[in-house]
Order: C-alpha cells, then sequence, then structure tokens
C-alpha cells in the first residue's frame, strides 16, 4: 500500500463540527492538542490560534511560521504542516471543519492573494478575542450542543470569535472587501478555480474559458495584480502539491505525476526540474 500524507479531521477530538481549547504550559501535553504531537499531516479542517504569550514554530508547506504572543494566525484545510515548537504557550485554539465557517471568512482567508502570516497584535486586542473564545469555550458543553437550541447559541457565539478574528486580519494584514476592483476580483476568482481545478485544467485558456474571458484579458489582469503572469499561479499549485506528495509520501515519481494529472511523467519531471532548479528525485532527497 503506498503511504499518503494523513490527514485528520475532528472526529476523534470532537463529536461537533468545532473544537475549543485553552492551552497553557500544563496542557500542552494533552492528548487533544490540535496544534502538536501529530508529526507531518494535514487537516481537514481550519485551525484559528489566538496566542496570549508564548512561543510556537510550525512548518506550514515547507516554510517556517513563527510567532510570540501576542499573536493571532491559522492554518487552512489542505496546508500540510507540523508543529515543531510550543514554549510557554498561554492562549485559545479553535478548529473549525469547514462546512461550519461563515462564507465570508472562508473566502477571506482562502481567497487571499498574499500569504497568509501570524498577526502581532496588542495586548488589548488579543484581551478582546479571548474573552469571545472563553464565553463560546463556556457552551461548548455536551448539555448545551446536545440541543437545537445550545447548538445555535454556540454557533452565534463561534461566529462572533472567527468575525473578529478576521476583521482583525482585513485590518491589518490582507486587503479585501467589497470596494475591490474589478482586476481584484477577476484575479481572485482565478486563484479559487486553480485549487480546484489544477489537477486537471493546465492552461490559462481552460480558466479564461471558465471565466467567459480571453486569455490576453486574464494574463494582463493577473499581471497587474498580482505581478505574475496566469501560467506562474497554475504552475505553482501544482509545484507546491508535487512538493507535498514527493516528500510526504513514497509514490514514485511517475506515480505523484500522475496524481496531478500529467499522463506524460517525462513533461512533468521536466517541468519541474524547470521551475525548482532541480529534478523531482533530486528534491525528494534534499528534504527526506
Amino acid at each position: 500500500m503506498k503511504q499518503t500524507i494523513p490527514t485528520y479531521d475532528l472526529n476523534g477530538i470532537s463529536h461537533h463540527q468545532f473544537h475549543v481549547k485553552r492551552m497553557d504550559q500544563h496542557t500542552q501535553i494533552a492528548e487533544d492538542n490540535i496544534l502538536m504531537d501529530k508529526g507531518i499531516h494535514r487537516d481537514s479542517h481550519y485551525i484559528f490560534t489566538c496566542m496570549e504569550s508564548g512561543h510556537v514554530k510550525m512548518m506550514v508547506d515547507f516554510k517556517t511560521v513563527e510567532a510570540k504572543g501576542p499573536a493571532l494566525f491559522c492554518v487552512l484545510p489542505g496546508q500540510v504542516h507540523q508543529g515543531l515548537l510550543m514554549n510557554n504557550i498561554s492562549g485559545w485554539f479553535v478548529a473549525v471543519k469547514a462546512e461550519l465557517v461563515p462564507d465570508t471568512v472562508r473566502s477571506f482567508f482562502d481567497e487571499s492573494l498574499v500569504e497568509i502570516q501570524p498577526l502581532f497584535i496588542d495586548k488589548n486586542l488579543i484581551e478582546r478575542i479571548s474573552t469571545t473564545a472563553d464565553i463560546l469555550h463556556s457552551s461548548y458543553t455536551h448539555e448545551m450542543l446536545s440541543s437545537k437550541e445550545g447548538f445555535l447559541v454556540a454557533q452565534s457565539l463561534l461566529n462572533a470569535f472567527l468575525g473578529m478574528f478576521t476583521m482583525l486580519y482585513s485590518q491589518n494584514n490582507i486587503s479585501h472587501g467589497s470596494n475591490e476592483s474589478r482586476a481584484l476580483q477577476l484575479s481572485r476568482a482565478f486563484r479559487i478555480l486553480i485549487r480546484q481545478q489544477f489537477k486537471t485544467l493546465k492552461s490559462p485558456s481552460e480558466y479564461a474559458e471558465l471565466l467567459n474571458i480571453t486569455r490576453g484579458y486574464l494574463t494582463e489582469t493577473v499581471r497587474e495584480v498580482t505581478g505574475k503572469p496566469a501560467q506562474h499561479w497554475i504552475h505553482q499549485e501544482i509545484l507546491i502539491e508535487a512538493k507535498r506528495l514527493l516528500v510526504f509520501t513514497n509514490l514514485s515519481v511517475k506515480e505523484v505525476a500522475y496524481e496531478l494529472g500529467y499522463s506524460d511523467h517525462t513533461y512533468f519531471s521536466r517541468l519541474f526540474s524547470k521551475l525548482e532548479n532541480q529534478s523531482p528525485s533530486e528534491f525528494r532527497n534534499q528534504h527526506q
């Protein structure tokens, strides 16, 4: 049987669609620690972290993410990650299944045109969002969540927490809003389609057709917004998934190529080598 990248959900941690956990130095070795002790893996849910103090270091899709409190950070579904360090942590971790995350929150983080980094904020703001998490935690009981009315109350509190989390990011880190230009909206729609279709659609022309525009207009618009051509973003989505499979599974290069939608594995190898300046095998050997 071929090894795959483990993907975890909340079924082993919670009977509900979300999980709220208070973290401090006394609970960091708890069995339901949602950030550490799983090794390299993906999650099918979101993890929103409100860190009042302490030091966290993680690997997220081959990049080291480091935060020292007070700070916010999140891990999105599908990102390959591993906890590397948790030192004197105090704060809240909230894991939420995608179907329970409001569309506005999902679109904000999933459709971001920039890399999402930890957000460092002052203690007053951290206290406000921590208070919201604390109130949410008080509703996180079997008795309350077992009734329809109780679950609706908990969901409202969860939405308040996620709304505050997103608002702070929107004010400090990522430009996203209803007054976006047509170019920004189009570029975001293009990025969404890539994440959904990159295994089957490989050229800007195919995406332009789905968006009912010309290839030239798509390429020009995406370059204007991001500084990179449309083909770059298609290749980047393919490349990051290829890296995940090369390092975190024992699939052969040929099998990785097929997994990514390439019937000609030699073409995939040439493309990877061109983009990464090393062959798939060399990349695998270097990172394993």
